[in-house]
């Protein structure tokens, strides 16, 4: 059999021009099949050595369940490839299936007034901006950061959005999500609003090189490393959870729809999750309604 090496290359390429899949995943998935082949170090594959890895990560490593979940699907994809490129006589995984019970973990968000100093932060940095170029990246930040808290979208769908997605007529935003589904997000604070479309004016001073909406200093696409340094900064600058990350403002958005009495098939649709179960997990962390009923009708508030 080729060098697993030389092999894993060809599988990534494959995977990226079939699947729809995002820059980061396709980095989990080169990274797990790299810990594949270190572990087994280009000795001949067998169905012990398979159950050997699992084993160093479930024992040894005591890796998240998701985490192993998430090996197992690339390992069970890459042997799939390699029974069909005939590198290997038998597909282990075809008469092999393994389980892991995902723990249920909440959404982890991010309290208003943590939301509200992050955004306070953004805004001075803006108002404050001195130099033509201070100003132009302050506004670029300041229109993505609210975006991301008014409408919950994830990073890359920031990332992908473009000058024509934008319906200022309606105040809309054309989004493309997970699994090429698009779908539209009003921007219902006049005040993001505003930010954006400052933005685009601003963006128009620099030469870009593309029609996305955020671009870095170079005139680029931003990439969701690009987003996620802008977020590591201002979090450090504004002292809101050192823990956070720009997905907490997609939790954030979504916890309090529901807590303000949002119906969870709308959140579902806002979100873009394909699935309401997938939703229903924010109920978990809606407090605000628990504590209503409980102060109304535990009977336990009469005795």
């Amino acid at each position: 059999m080729k060098d697993l090496n030389l092999i894993i290359p060809e599988f990534i390429q494959l995977v990226q021009s079939t699947k729809n899949l995002s820059e980061k995943t396709i980095t989990a998935y080169k990274s797990d099949l790299n810990d594949f082949n270190s572990f087994i170090n280009n000795h001949k594959l067998s169905n012990e050595s398979i159950l050997q890895y699992i084993q160093e990560l479930t024992i040894t490593r005591n890796l998240k369940d998701t985490t192993i979940n998430r090996k197992i699907i690339v390992l069970k994809m890459f042997f799939e490839y390699l029974h069909s490129k005939n590198y290997i006589e038998n597909n282990f995984f075809s008469s092999h299936h393994f389980k892991f019970k995902k723990e249920k973990r909440l959404p982890k968000t991010l309290a208003i007034k943590e939301t509200s100093k992050l955004l306070s932060c953004v805004t001075e940095q803006s108002i404050n901006a001195n130099s033509d170029f201070e100003k132009w990246k302050t506004s670029r930040n300041l229109a993505l950061i609210d975006i991301l808290i008014s409408t919950g979208i994830r990073i890359a769908e920031a990332a992908n959005i473009t000058i024509n997605d934008i319906i200022g007529s309606e105040r809309v935003i054309l989004i493309h999500g997970k699994g090429r589904k698009q779908r539209l997000i009003y921007i219902s604070c006049p005040e993001t609003w505003n930010n954006i479309t400052s933005w685009i004016k601003i963006r128009k001073t620099r030469l870009t090189n593309t029609d996305m909406l955020f671009v870095n200093r170079y005139g680029e696409p931003i990439s969701i490393h690009g987003i996620e340094y802008i977020y590591n900064s201002l979090k450090k600058k504004s002292g809101i959870n050192t823990n956070s990350t720009p997905h907490y403002l997609r939790h954030t958005f979504a916890t309090n729809l529901l807590a303000n009495g949002a119906d969870l098939r709308s959140v579902q649709e806002i979100l873009g999750h394909s699935s309401v179960s997938t939703t229903e997990i924010y109920t978990e962390v809606t407090t605000k309604r628990k504590k209503q009923v409980l102060n109304k009708y535990n009977y336990r508030n009469k005795l």
